[in-house]
Order: structure tokens, then C-alpha cells, then sequence
């Protein structure tokens, strides 16, 4: 059985403007044009999903997508204490703790999840997405650390890689899957 699995990132709004961690801020309008926009260029699916952020959930309502399913496993990297403030604050009043966190995927100096910790969760849910059948496409609206630690998983590079990648707004990244073994499309 093969399963595919198209993520798109949310539309843009402040806490994505402005590098806030997990902030779950809303779209503005900008974003909710540009979603509304590139919904009738989506491929049809069996199934809608979403992080179950305020902005992936609307980013999928604005898409034009339903019966969205908000999946709690594909939820953004749990942040802790950083929660809510800009990556520019926490460096400036935590600098030692950013170099660690985004050198060293095992680190969660904030208190909440690592990368890695992110890496494993989004990866437990492939798999179990591809083995549990049926065969099928999901639309899948997830926060962008989601989709690079989906990204990671599926071409099996290490955690490091994940800074390596870059998750625009609106960005559509597919993945296939069958038999323990993923495949990322690059492109529409």
C-alpha cells in the first residue's frame, strides 16, 4: 500500500513574520488572500489534516479544505519557557542556550521538546500513517518545523540536517510512503 502524504505550510502572519516560537498567533490578511488563492490549485485527497494550531487550522479553512482532522502528533515543536517571544529576545537574553539548541539536536535548553524529541514524534506518525492503510493522498496543513522534521525523517539524515531546511509559507512539500520507506517529491 502507498500513501502520500502533501504537506502545506500556514499562511503567513505575525508570529511567523517576526520568529516567534509556538506563538499559534493568527493569520493576517495577507495570509488569508494568499490562502485563499492556492486552494483551487491543490490536488484532491482522501483526507484533510492539521496541526492543531490556530493558523494551520485556519490556513486549512481559507484553502477551501474540509472535513479538516486536527492531528495533536503533528502539533509545532513544544518551545517552554521560549513559548510566545521572538527567537532576537531569547538570543539576547540567552545566548549560550540558542548556540546549544541550534547546534545540538538532542537540547532543549528551553525546557520543552528537542528537535530530535520532534523528529522522533513526526516520524512515529508516518509510519503509522503508512502502515495503517488505506492507501490514499492526505492534505496535510502543518507548522513548518513539522514538515522539516517530516522531511528528515523520510530521507533518513540526521537531526542536523533539519536547520538545513527551509519551510516557506504556503509551501507544499510531498512525501510517499509504503513498506518503511518514504519518498520526497520536490516541486508541484
Amino acid at each position: 500500500m502507498t500513501v502520500r502524504v502533501i504537506f502545506i505550510s500556514p499562511a503567513i502572519g505575525d508570529a511567523l513574520r517576526q520568529a516567534r516560537f509556538d506563538d499559534d498567533g493568527p493569520l493576517d490578511e495577507s495570509g488569508v488572500r494568499a490562502a485563499r488563492a492556492a486552494g483551487p490549485a491543490l490536488p484532491a485527497a482522501d483526507r484533510h489534516l492539521a496541526s492543531p494550531s490556530t493558523r494551520c487550522r485556519r490556513t486549512a479553512e481559507e484553502l477551501g479544505l474540509t472535513g479538516v482532522v486536527a492531528e495533536e502528533a503533528l502539533r509545532g515543536c513544544g518551545m517552554g519557557r521560549w513559548r510566545g517571544r521572538t527567537l532576537d529576545e531569547v538570543a539576547a537574553e540567552e545566548p549560550q542556550a540558542v548556540l546549544e539548541w541550534l547546534a545540538d539536536p538532542e537540547a532543549a535548553p528551553h525546557g520543552g521538546e528537542s528537535v530530535r524529541e520532534l523528529c522522533a514524534r513526526v516520524g512515529e506518525w508516518l509510519d503509522g500513517t503508512a502502515a495503517a492503510g488505506p492507501a490514499g493522498r492526505l492534505l496535510v496543513v502543518a507548522e513548518p518545523d513539522v514538515v522539516r522534521a517530516a522531511a528528515v525523517h523520510a530521507l533518513g539524515v540526521p537531526a542536523h540536517a533539519f536547520w538545513r531546511l527551509d519551510v516557506p509559507p504556503l509551501a507544499t512539500t510531498g512525501l510517499t510512503g509504503r513498506a518503511g520507506r518514504w519518498n520526497l517529491r520536490l516541486g508541484g
